[in-house]
């Protein structure tokens, strides 16, 4: 869920009246908002950078309110204030137009064969007046759109063979190759993540003008020729994508959030090389009935009660007259409202939660835990009474903990990789709880003798007969480090288990153990466990090899077994 900040003092000058903070927290619920946090920027830097850095800073309040993912009218002060002033009844819901230039002239976005399957669309906003406070809404609504529409993924849009120069939007503003502006943004935090996209293709995309002035690297880095200051009074907004539907959702909501805020609007309309309209800010209508709402959020309102609520929601609603019908007609900025029951949603939102009647459930539902968790609850009980101390670790880790380290090749360990990962520790989902335990006691060497530690939790293993091509499997590991092996100490703790499993010693109706050969246990120290004459698990002494990889110098004892088998 985002969270949008505006300053309190802005925000009620805009709604055009002032309220204490419950009075306000009370308003966003009804709204189905929710008032996060009261807080300034002063005490956000002194939080989470100390007092000397606070120092100077704003003491402005602000509000954090926290919007739901998929309203993205409400990402910025201005669609804020315009969607609560409609649900006061305060405010018409604007309807939005697009307009040709005066001078009759469409302007075109033209896309070269080369682009291949990303989109491009685009607008002009033009005549519009900044404030300090609307720049910096306007720029933030542009990162809260990227943030939640596009998922923070940048697109190409087109391939410049030529070698252009562009003058870059940087602290130190100069003219350089085209090519050139990678090597400097390879170290910046934000952009590198993009660089893959581009750096090693034999041409770099570009967005230029008509004179062949170069106005953006996508996705690396903008020009300094088009970025808009206070003073800009026409605004060119683009906008790429491989999905065109996202594409033209960030168009519609950029200019129409600012629409109420600009003393004159103007949308160019701009034509794709064959000759499609990009952008036509469209409204769709849809129709459903008074009985299906009051049905299905429990009330009982009337045809026209419900169309005014739709209203209060910025959905132009009206009766048609055919029974209980009711014509709903859903702007460009909601596009939210996919389904009849996304409609239903704000209708139960305008009515208010707090005023639907409680009524018992016509259907009785039991909860209960899964066997397995609950196995695992009373496993965990008992083997800290044992002595030993639970440790939770990363389900992810690196190939070389459960591979090189215990022993292993990483093609007979049946891990899952993770495709992109962000650090050497997170490549691949663990096979084995052993690497983390082991990782644990690394870092409580100081710790006084001897280290008895357990876990319980879920490995990664990969099976083809299932459908995502991987499955989960609950285990259980413990170990014990200390100046001796304490084999016996691990076999004890793994016949209290049994005995709490209700599992007998027996060969062909309980449990035992036989010698078995395994890298990671140092050879004849390393038993198999079968149950039932399924094999379950291995305990014994650690290879010193091991021991040594995960820079250790005591011997160390474990076990390793799979707990699903005893449901």
């Amino acid at each position: 869920m985002p969270t949008v900040g505006v300053k309190r003092d802005i925000l009620f000058n805009a709604l055009g009246r002032s309220y204490t903070d419950e009075e306000f927290d009370e308003l966003c619920f009804e709204f189905g908002l929710e008032l996060d946090e009261i807080t300034s920027e002063k005490e956000i830097i002194s939080r989470e950078q100390g007092d000397s850095k606070a120092s100077g800073a704003s003491d402005v309040i602000l509000y954090k309110i926290d919007v739901p993912a998929n309203r993205y009218d409400l990402l910025c002060l201005e669609g804020l204030v315009r969607g609560l002033q409609v649900f006061k009844n305060k405010l018409e819901a604007p309807r939005y137009r697009r307009v040709s230039p005066t001078t009759g002239e469409v302007q075109r976005l033209i896309i070269t064969k080369e682009v291949g399957l990303p989109h491009a669309v685009a607008a002009v906003l033009r005549n519009i007046t900044f404030t300090k406070e609307r720049y910096d809404s306007f720029i933030e609504l542009q990162e809260k759109l990227h943030q939640n529409v596009c998922r923070s993924i940048e697109d190409r849009y087109k391939h410049d063979p030529i070698g252009r120069t562009i003058e870059t939007l940087s602290s130190v503003q100069e003219k350089e190759p085209a090519h050139e502006p990678l090597q400097g943004e390879l170290t910046d935090s934000h952009l590198r993540h993009y660089l893959h996209i581009i750096e090693d293709k034999p041409v770099y995309p570009v967005i230029y003008d008509s004179n062949g002035v170069v106005l953006s690297m996508p996705p690396i880095i903008n020009g300094d020729h088009s970025k808009i200051s206070l003073t800009t009074k026409n605004v060119f907004i683009e906008c790429t994508a491989t999905d065109l539907t996202k594409a033209k959702i960030v168009l519609d909501v950029m200019p129409c959030i600012f629409y109420c805020c600009l003393y004159l609007f103007l949308l160019s309309c701009l034509i794709l090389p064959f000759g499609l309209v990009s952008q036509e800010l469209a409204y769709r209508k849809e129709k459903l009935t008074s009985e299906f709402i009051n049905r299905k959020v429990g009330i009982s309102e009337p045809t026209e009660k419900i169309a005014q609520l739709l209203t209060r929601m910025c959905l132009l609603s009206q009766p048609t007259g055919a029974g209980d019908e009711i014509e709903v007609e859903i702007p460009p900025t909601r596009p939210d409202v996919i389904h009849a029951c996304d409609i239903m949603e704000d209708a139960a939102i305008a009515y208010g939660f707090n005023n639907i009647t409680r009524t018992t459930p016509r259907t009785y539902t039991v909860a209960n835990q899964f066997p397995i968790n609950k196995l695992t609850e009373l496993l965990r009980q008992d083997l800290a009474a044992a002595g030993f101390t639970e440790a939770l670790n990363f389900a992810l880790c690196s190939q070389e903990d459960i591979a090189d380290k215990l022993g292993k090749k990483i093609s007979d360990t049946r891990a899952v990789h993770i495709s992109n990962p962000k650090t050497a520790e997170f490549q691949v989902a663990r096979t084995s709880l052993l690497p983390g335990l082991l990782k644990t006691v690394a870092a409580n060497r100081k710790m006084p003798l001897p280290l008895k530690l357990f876990e319980i939790s879920d490995v990664v293993l990969k099976d083809e007969t299932k459908d995502v091509g991987a499955r989960n499997s609950r285990r259980f590991c413990a170990i014990y480090y200390n100046k001796s092996p304490g084999f016996e100490v691990i076999h004890g703790l793994l016949d209290r288990t049994m005995q709490l499993l209700e599992v007998k010693a027996a060969r062909e109706q309980g449990y035992h153990i036989q010698a078995a050969d395994d890298s990671t246990f140092f050879p004849g120290r390393c038993a198999e466990i079968f149950v039932h004459g399924k094999s379950v698990g291995r305990l014994g002494v650690l290879h010193p090899d091991v021991i040594s990889r995960f820079e250790l110098s005591m011997p160390c004892s474990a076990l390793e077994m799979d707990i699903e088998p005893f449901l």
